[in-house]
This record gives C-alpha cells, sequence and structure tokens, in this order.
C-alpha cells in the first residue's frame, strides 16, 4: 500500500542525509521509524537477536579479526587506522 506524506523541504532534506548514513532509502527509514513508533521494533528485542547473533561461530570469526584493536569504538583512532591500512594497500593518496 502506498502513503504519500508533505513535509517541510527542510525537513526531507533531513530525511534523506539520514537514510544515506544508515545506507537506507527514504522509504525504508520511514518505515522503520513507524515501526519503532508503533512499538513493533523493540531495541530490547532487538539487542536480545543481537547476542544471539555474536554467538554464532561466523560472527566469533570476524570479531577475531579485530582482536587487538583499541576497545571501545574510538572515532579518531579507528579512522586514523583505516587510513594507515588504506594508504599500506592502495600508496598515500588516501587523505
Amino acid at each position: 500500500m502506498a502513503v504519500s506524506v508533505r513535509m517541510d523541504p527542510l525537513l526531507e532534506h533531513e530525511l534523506e542525509l539520514a537514510a544515506k548514513r544508515k545506507g537506507v532509502t527514504k522509504s525504508q527509514f520511514i518505515i522503520d521509524a513507524v515501526e519503532r513508533a508503533l512499538g513493533r521494533k523493540n531495541a530490547f528485542q532487538l539487542m536480545n537477536a543481537l547476542q544471539v547473533e555474536e554467538e554464532r561461530a561466523e560472527y566469533k570469526v570476524v570479531a577475531k579479526a579485530f582482536q587487538g584493536q583499541e576497545q571501545p569504538y574510538e572515532t579518531d583512532a579507528s579512522r586514523e587506522q583505516l587510513l594507515q591500512k588504506l594508504k599500506d594497500k592502495h600508496g598515500s593518496s588516501a587523505d
């Protein structure tokens, strides 16, 4: 079922940016927001599902690849590590 919504252009622009940051379409972003507002996406249930997923063997292989990395995630240090890895692999034009 299609639904049409009118919104302020500034709000729509913010919606576009937020959806882009999450890597989803505007429609999916709106659907997710409505589901959360209606209680269909319970953060506690999602956290429990994630904890179950983390126990899967595939996840542990990926997590092992990041052992020795600074934890918890620290944006600036992680960015520098990533840039250094890219420079090492592809040359120094990654800045």
